[in-house]
């Protein structure tokens, strides 16, 4: 991927976030450094300071992002902690997706999602949930995976998705698996290609926790496999300030 200079960078994330209608770019300050992106400002709500984040992704020559951005609720959207969790409670139960047992906890507009999952697109799915309510700060996901037996191929599962993925070059990732943890190195082209890869690796079920350790742009390297680690993936915490690319999930 071609580097892009700062200026350029910033002129884009810019267009990019007042062309998403979810996102009011007059509120929000852009910062570059050497592809590094710094989002600072107030967002009404935290639905828009997720897309604001999604939107930056988007831009090509983006390599991080240190998401600085804080929730103003307008007066009109301002809940108690009461209230708000009713709302959660209910959004959580009407969805078709979703396991009963997921819990949550609200203190202070910031929600706490607990309880089991089998999969981890359920433990995303909890979250862009609660991230569309109205009153809600901030989610803080620790939603824990059930852990069932997985074979000694994980590595050649996840291998044989990435090929058959249009979207993935798979000769630019390696992957090491021990047991249920999944570790992915290597140089990817886009952030698009990245999350491809991530969704792809938790595809697999028993997959518990992970390390995308893939970087943006660059030229493609050959992968040579290293030791296996075993990384605990961060269910989620506290979206206040976020340095991406965040660990696999």
């Amino acid at each position: 991927m071609i580097k892009i200079a700062n200026e350029q960078l910033r002129d884009d994330v810019l267009a990019e976030l007042d062309c998403d209608p979810v996102v009011n770019a007059r509120t929000i300050g852009v910062a570059v450094d050497d592809g590094v992106v710094t989002l600072t400002g107030n967002v009404a709500n935290f639905a828009q300071k997720w897309a604001a984040e999604e939107a930056t992704r988007r831009v090509k020559g983006v390599r991080a992002i240190a998401e600085e951005l804080h929730v103003d609720l307008p007066t009109g959207d301002r809940r108690s902690d009461t209230d708000l969790a009713h709302a959660v409670a209910l959004a959580l139960s009407w969805n078709a997706l979703l396991p009963q047992s997921i819990q949550s906890v609200v203190r202070d507009g910031y929600v706490t999602l607990t309880g089991e999952a089998d999969w981890h697109f359920q433990r995303q799915e909890a979250a862009d949930t609660i991230r569309r309510i109205a009153g809600v700060r901030g989610v803080n996901n620790t939603i824990a995976l059930s852990k069932w037996a997985v074979g000694n191929d994980v590595s050649d599962q996840i291998h044989r998705i990435f090929e058959r993925d249009a979207q993935i070059d798979a000769d630019r990732v390696h992957i090491a698996a021990h047991g249920g943890t999944v570790t992915l190195t290597g140089n990817v082209r886009s952030w698009f290609e990245r999350n491809e890869a991530n969704r792809a690796a938790w595809s697999i079920k028993g997959i518990v926790a992970g390390d995308n350790q893939l970087t943006v742009g660059g030229r493609a390297r050959r992968l040579v496999p290293g030791p296996r680690l075993r990384i605990e993936a961060e269910a989620g915490g506290p979206l206040a300030r976020r340095l991406l690319p965040p660990a696999f999930g």
